[in-house]
């Protein structure tokens, strides 16, 4: 056994062979111990709590080679071990207790590497580890008097089908609790081995998180004396912006999870992005949430600089974006701008006054700005970042807010989500099935008080299909061609609709572009919001203005399905324009 000591700079390496396993194509999961949804508080860390410095002597810190793993010491309260065939973490000890594994596996990129090539630097007061396995190079490093591990994961191309960090916690040590939490024992499994049903009827995923990127800094778990989290990084080199849905976390009693999801290829809305994600942390706390300061928003990286982290490009190499604001807002909105390119991701809220923005930290490049409504996107044009420069953009007067048209009537509001339908919420953090929901049949009336709220947020082929709408029109209204929208937030196996209107029935329209993976059912509604448009002769409303005009919407495809597997959409907007 050799021991190192916190002075000088020391190397040491592992080897293993980087063949064999790279070109491994993962497909999704049924593993019973991989699920995820339990999102612990989001926002601001709870006041007083952990800084970034253990009040703990650094006297501590160090590595050893016990010949099979590096063994960290923080100087802190935390000791990990990362294996040197592997590099998989294969220990994480926080005030000598073990946290990490279960069933005989241990936390990693992906499901594992396997054989990779293992290597360790210390410099200074960090301790860095490169693990290389083909097209994928990841990194942990350990500061003196910290008890948080820094990860980064460098992916050069898609012979790997998905990109995630998964920390395997042991069975028993934190509640079982929330809608991320199943028994395998007890529970039954309904959809494709990773959706479950209680006995009461409520069901449970690593699917259903409720949360998008943009509402949470971290996950994890605590017993109020002892936490584990994961801080999330700032997605940059994601894919699926701000209100992207995914794994975060998840847990049964064979053991838990915690997930950085950086590409999972699942309700995807754009390509992949290569190259370096990171830091993302691993923090222990004595029970609080972890520190703000570990937030990738507040997060100081410039002791990364001189590390040698391929891909890394630090303060000065970035610039910014900056905005005087918005013109056009609707007060009931929030508002997000994003900003993406082949390369990178980036996004800020609008400040809800003035819609002022400020996205810093941005590598150089030429992106699309989008202005999102809620989750619709209102405006877009293009803007430049220079390293080491800011962007200055005067006014953007908002002119794409279909909101902004005169109608007949309105189901909904344009926001690019399903939120004001019946069951929105829910099924953000249930399958559609879930004992919790509102019976997905019924039919509507226009003008009564509870109309979005008695429309279908989803519909599907073999569920709810042919929902119907009553409206009645004045002669003046009936004396026209008018125009019907339908606006979509998703689809799944090319779902659409097609309306008829009385005795008149639309043409079958062509299926606009949708992730091809399951969405309804994993907690996810967003896909390519899109707008249908069908264009209604004034022959084929009720000539008697004292009758309803009845409007019928079917989900049509090519494709075929069961129940909730079936074809179908979820609505943002259904209008009559005047």
């Amino acid at each position: 056994m050799s021991t190192h000591s916190t002075s000088g700079i020391s190397d040491s390496s592992g080897t293993s062979g980087r063949a064999g396993r790279h070109k491994q194509h993962l497909t999704r999961r049924r593993v019973l111990g991989a699920s995820a949804l339990g999102v612990a508080a989001t926002g601001a860390a709870v006041a007083g709590g952990t800084g970034l410095l253990s009040s703990a002597s650094a006297a501590g810190f160090g590595y050893t080679d016990d010949g099979h793993d590096y063994v960290v010491t923080t100087g802190a309260a935390l000791t990990f071990k990362v294996s040197k065939s592997t590099g998989d973490l294969t220990s994480l000890v926080y005030r000598g207790k073990e946290y990490e594994g279960y069933g005989g596996r241990h936390s990693h990129v992906e499901s594992g590497l396997g054989t990779s090539t293992v290597t360790l630097k210390q410099t200074g007061g960090t301790i860095l580890i490169k693990v290389v396995h083909g097209p994928i190079t990841h990194w942990y490093a350990a500061r003196s008097g910290q008890n948080n591990i820094y990860l980064w994961t460098n992916k050069a191309d898609a012979s790997f089908t998905a990109t995630r960090y998964l920390v395997r916690v042991r069975p028993g040590i934190f509640p079982n609790t929330g809608s991320d939490a199943w028994n395998t024992a007890q529970d039954k499994v309904i959809e494709a081995g990773d959706v479950w049903r209680r006995s009461d009827g409520t069901t449970h995923s690593k699917h259903y998180s409720g949360k998008r990127t943009i509402d949470y800094d971290y996950v994890g778990f605590t017993t109020g004396k002892a936490g584990l989290w994961l801080v999330r990084s700032n997605h940059e080199k994601a894919s699926g912006g701000p209100f992207y849905r995914s794994l975060l976390r998840h847990s049964n009693e064979l053991g838990a999870g915690l997930y950085e999801i950086l590409h999972y290829n699942e309700a995807q809305t754009e390509p992949e992005r290569f190259g370096l994600q990171g830091p993302y942390v691993v923090a222990c706390t004595d029970g609080e949430a972890p520190s703000a300061a570990l937030f990738h928003a507040n997060l100081d990286t410039s002791w990364v600089d001189g590390l040698g982290i391929t891909g890394w490009v630090g303060a000065a190499g970035r610039g910014r974006v900056a905005g005087v604001g918005l013109k056009g807002m609707d007060p009931a909105y929030d508002y997000t701008v994003t900003f993406a390119n082949t390369d990178a991701q980036y996004w800020t809220k609008a400040a809800p006054a003035t819609g002022a923005f400020s996205c810093k930290g941005m590598l150089p490049g030429t992106y699309t700005l989008t202005v999102h409504k809620g989750e619709l996107a209102v405006h877009t044009e293009s803007v430049k970042v220079t390293a080491g420069g800011t962007a200055s953009l005067h006014t953007i007067t908002i002119a794409g807010d279909p909101s902004a048209a005169r109608t007949v009537w309105r189901l909904g509001d344009w926001n690019g989500t399903p939120g004001e339908f019946k069951n929105a919420e829910l099924m953000t953090y249930a399958h559609p099935s879930d004992a919790r929901a509102a019976k997905w049949t019924g039919n509507v009336t226009i003008g009564s008080a509870d109309a979005a709220k008695s429309f279908p947020a989803y519909m599907w082929q073999n569920v709810n299909d042919g929902i119907l709408i009553y409206f009645r029109l004045t002669a003046a209204q009936a004396a026209a061609a008018r125009t019907l929208r339908v606006g979509v937030t998703d689809a799944f196996a090319n779902g659409r609709p097609r309306v008829t209107v009385n005795d008149w029935v639309s043409a079958v329209p062509s299926a606009p572009a949708q992730p091809s993976t399951r969405s309804l059912t994993t907690g996810s509604y967003r896909g390519n919001n899109h707008t249908f448009t069908f264009n209604v002769p004034s022959s084929a409303w009720r000539s008697d203005v004292s009758q309803y005009n009845v409007l019928k919407l079917n989900v049509v495809s090519g494709s075929t399905g069961e129940t909730y597997l079936s074809p179908g959409t979820s609505f943002d907007c259904v209008d009559l324009l005047a």
